[in-house]
């Protein structure tokens, strides 16, 4: 059962605005439906799971928060604005966690990497920028285009630039594997 819910968990409402977006034609249009998927993604989480995990709650709370504001003011930047948010959020995290001596990435990925301590650190970083990257990113796509672009880059764009990022990290942590 729990294999079954967790790509709707994950995927679901993030489809639903998509959908959304695209049969509305406006990000409004797709708001309160990704705020019902999103608490429908926890509701399913809790119920397959017993527990509602930390970036799904976190992601539910700031859609929630959002959405809210983009209908109450009727402006799409609340929700757009966002994934900035978001990204400059994981890129303080870790930057603070650096400057504590504490690559978070660690945490995530030591049980499928073995790095020496020094490429923890140089990882954790690289992400950290990277984060700062996709936030500047984002605020330059929904600044400068249409919803439509917006949105697709959302989609499409951030993951085919996590795509290419991970990718690019690849000889690095092949050349700091410790065995």
């Amino acid at each position: 059962m729990k294999n079954l819910v967790k790509p709707f968990v994950d995927y679901g409402p993030i489809l639903v605005f998509f959908i959304f977006f695209f049969k509305t034609g406006e990000i409004q249009g797709a708001i309160i439906p990704l705020m019902i998927a999103s608490v429908l993604a926890m509701i399913l989480s809790y119920i397959s799971e017993r527990k509602i995990p930390p970036m799904l709650l976190f992601s539910s709370i700031l859609i929630l928060i959002f959405g809210f504001l983009t209908i109450y003011f009727d402006n799409p930047i609340f929700i757009k604005f966002k994934v900035t948010l978001v990204n400059l959020i994981f890129a303080s995290i870790l930057l603070i966690g650096l400057y504590f001596k504490k690559p978070l990435i660690k945490n995530l990925m030591s049980s499928s990497l073995n790095l020496n301590e020094p490429a923890w650190h140089k990882l954790t970083f690289r992400w950290a920028i990277y984060f700062i990257f996709l936030a500047i990113c984002n605020e330059f796509v929904y600044r400068n285009f249409s919803d439509t672009v917006w949105v697709n880059f959302k989609l499409f764009g951030i993951m085919g630039l996590s795509i290419l990022f991970i990718l690019s990290q690849v000889m690095f942590i092949q050349k700091n594997i410790q065995e």
